[in-house]
């Protein structure tokens, strides 16, 4: 008995280490864009905001160009989010139910390229992207974002499709139905929580990418947000309450993608590990 208390409690000390280590930054993050300037700089840091002020938010969003870096990473990552499910969808199907030559292999070689670093092969991209005139555009974002989300998309979807008894395919297809017709109205709403999982991570991973965004992008009006917003730090100095502002704002739209599809990633998640 007491063997078990010790366990729980050590249990419990962990993940209150763990809670507090992703809890507390964003709490500095949050309490301080609130904050006056003197108290953001002061030399005793203050868990609870002694003052408050809207001032770092009005100059953010009047005085820079982050609401244009904003919509930049929202038209970047929304497009790379509905691209990639519009292949990784039919392609997922297609690796589980469909029997063609070379199946096996393709499915490991999209693996494959998934595990190489992206960083390898920004130099071969960014040439080619330069013959094709992509360099310094928004599509040449989104291309990078489904090159490298796609191959966890179709893995990820494939193990879904293949907790799906088969019985109900045959079912659906004994009634006339096509395999376009079964997958967009049997298939899809039966793996609606692996699609939501998906666009979120696709989502994510989109609007927080910055090595390709830093080459690929030259002016400044198409700058998404993580490469337009480390142009507030400056060389000599830094205004903090800008930059805390700005990483507040820049969580909302992920906040308010969980608040639609959150129940729909967490019980993906589950059922993706389970399969």
């Amino acid at each position: 008995m007491k063997r078990a208390l010790r366990w729980n409690m050590a249990l419990a000390g962990v993940l209150f280490m763990l809670v507090a280590l992703i809890v507390l930054p964003f709490w500095f993050v949050l309490t301080g864009s609130i904050k006056e300037p003197s108290e953001i700089i002061a030399r005793t840091p203050t868990m609870i905001p002694q003052s408050f002020s809207l001032q770092h938010y009005v100059k953010l969003l009047s005085a820079s160009d982050y609401p244009l870096y904003m919509m930049n990473s929202m038209i970047v990552a929304t497009a790379s989010t509905v691209i990639t499910l519009l292949l990784a969808i039919p392609a997922g199907y297609a690796f589980f139910r469909m029997a063609f030559a070379g199946r096996e292999t393709l499915y490991r070689a999209i693996l494959l390229a998934y595990a190489f670093p992206s960083i390898v092969i920004l130099i071969p991209l960014f040439g080619i992207f330069a013959k094709l005139g992509l360099i310094d555009t928004r599509l040449a974002l989104v291309l990078v974002n489904v090159a490298f989300a796609l191959p966890f998309a179709i893995w990820m979807l494939r193990s879904f499709f293949a907790g799906i008894p088969i019985e109900i395919e045959e079912a659906a297809r004994l009634d006339g139905g096509a395999p376009l017709t079964v997958l967009r109205r049997i298939m899809i709403p039966l793996v609606a929580p692996g699609i939501a999982a998906v666009a979120v991570f696709t989502f994510v991973t989109s609007w927080t990418e910055y090595v390709f965004a830093s080459v690929m992008i030259l002016s400044d009006a198409k700058r998404p947000m993580p490469v337009g917003f480390s142009g507030i730090i400056g060389q000599y100095q830094i205004d903090w309450g800008l930059l805390l502002a700005g990483a507040s704002l820049s969580i909302l739209p992920v906040v308010i993608l969980f608040a639609f599809v959150g129940r729909w990633f967490v019980a993906g998640l589950t059922e993706g590990a389970v399969k």
